[in-house]
């Protein structure tokens, strides 16, 4: 048997948010290892890389519109560091999004998402349907109204987790293949972490940042992070024009959003929401149902080329808000449960646990994110939290590993969402 290893701290994850609080720990001095998983299944190469702490609002999320909104003005920073470091592009677009409202009904929707903004004092413009097309040609004349918000960008997350990645080799972090199956302790604390493979790590920090596998590690408190499948579309629009800002709309009571890219030859299309565990298939109807929204509010998506479809997990919890910091296990730290905000949540993710490791708290804006929010004094009877946030409840199969048998479709949810 291999002798065991050690570092200062090890990461669980290689995903955007693992590889950043990694990079971040590294540049503090420590050693550092991330046992990076199956890159290829992380949630961070699918997701459309929207940052819209503003237009992702919703009138339960107030805590979490200041979490995204204390990431959001660390990005440009964070980027530009990141750029240095790493020698390559980290895919930031400022550009605005417009969110549009399809049909009566949409369009009171989207009013009623406006004056909550205006409540809580968020910038947004309100446009009429001549004026959102004056921003974006390509809209289809059906649209009835919009909203322009200026500080909500987008960001290629492909590009920005290779920039995280090359920085954090270049900082000196190690990469370990393989995945880890159980935290060790004695005491109480943490002594380190197994491998699949048997191989062991002996760390006084394990970090874990494994988004929708969180739950599968064992010798951890139980974590509520289910898995949330997404279907998302790529298209490349060859010869036609992209839109030019990120459009996200209600249309027929669904929603859908459409990200262009700097390159001009991708144009993001998303996403379904689906309590179907690891569910890899991609469907036709989630396809259709897509590619059918995406041109009732973009009729030119019609003639672009479909050039890849995929599957990812988002991270859920129940209160749909991510899990940061310490846990009743010592050395124990949580970055997991970023649900449809991990590339928006980045920065502040890494920025808030290495402020932990460095000095022992957390941040102000991430205090309210631990763990024992979700303690079972803290929860009604129904298992939702007492503050009135939105609950889902867990189910046992939405915790299978991946490769499980594929669920029942009667599970899966008719809504849409953002990944």
């Amino acid at each position: 048997m291999t002798a065991p290893q050690a570092a200062d701290v090890v990461v669980v994850g290689g995903g955007l948010i693992g590889t950043a609080i990694a990079w971040q720990l590294r540049l503090t001095g420590r050693s550092v290892v991330v046992v990076t998983g199956e890159r290829s299944a992380a949630a961070s190469g699918v997701a459309a890389g929207m940052l819209a702490p503003v237009t992702e609002t919703t009138f339960t999320e107030g805590a979490l519109l200041a979490l995204n909104q204390a990431s959001i003005s660390q990005y440009a920073g964070f980027v530009a560091q990141l750029e240095e470091a790493s020698g390559l592009p980290a895919g930031l677009r400022r550009t605005p999004t417009l969110s549009v409202a399809g049909n009566s009904d949409d369009a009171a929707q989207l009013a009623a998402l406006a004056a909550y903004l205006d409540r809580l004092g968020l910038d947004c413009e309100r446009l009429t349907s001549r004026e959102c097309r004056s921003y974006e040609p390509l809209l289809s004349p059906t649209i009835r109204s919009g909203l322009l918000v200026a500080g909500d960008w987008s960001c290629d997350n492909r590009l920005l987790w290779a920039a995280l990645v090359e920085a954090s080799r270049r900082a000196g972090v190690l990469e370990v293949p393989g995945f880890v199956h159980q935290v060790e302790s004695e005491h109480g604390r943490v002594s380190g972490v197994v491998l699949a493979d048997g191989t062991r790590w002996m760390t006084a920090a394990v970090v874990l940042a494994n988004g929708a596998w969180a739950a599968q590690v064992g010798g951890t408190p139980p974590i509520p992070v289910r898995p949330v499948k997404g279907q998302i579309l790529r298209l490349d629009p060859v010869r036609m024009p992209p839109p030019s800002l990120t459009i996200r709309a209600f249309t027929a009571g669904q929603e859908v959003y459409l990200v262009p890219r700097d390159s001009g030859r991708e144009v993001v299309v998303g996403a379904t929401v689906e309590q179907l565990g690891f569910d890899r298939r991609v469907t036709a109807g989630g396809v259709y149902e897509l590619l059918r929204d995406a041109r009732q509010v973009l009729p030119v998506t019609a003639e672009y080329v479909l050039s890849e479809t995929s599957v990812g997990y988002r991270p859920g919890t129940p209160d749909n808000a991510p899990i940061l910091g310490p846990c009743e296990l010592d050395g124990l730290l949580l970055a997991t449960g970023h649900y449809r905000n991990g590339v928006l949540l980045t920065p502040v993710t890494a920025t808030a646990i290495t402020h932990l490791v460095e000095r022992g708290t957390l941040p102000e804006v991430a205090s309210g994110f631990t763990l024992d929010r979700f303690a079972s004094d803290r929860l009604a009877p129904d298992g939702s939290a007492q503050d009135g946030s939105a609950q889902d409840r867990l189910a046992p199969e939405q915790l299978a590993p991946s490769g499980s048998p594929d669920p029942p479709p009667a599970q899966a949810s008719a809504t849409r969402g953002t990944t």
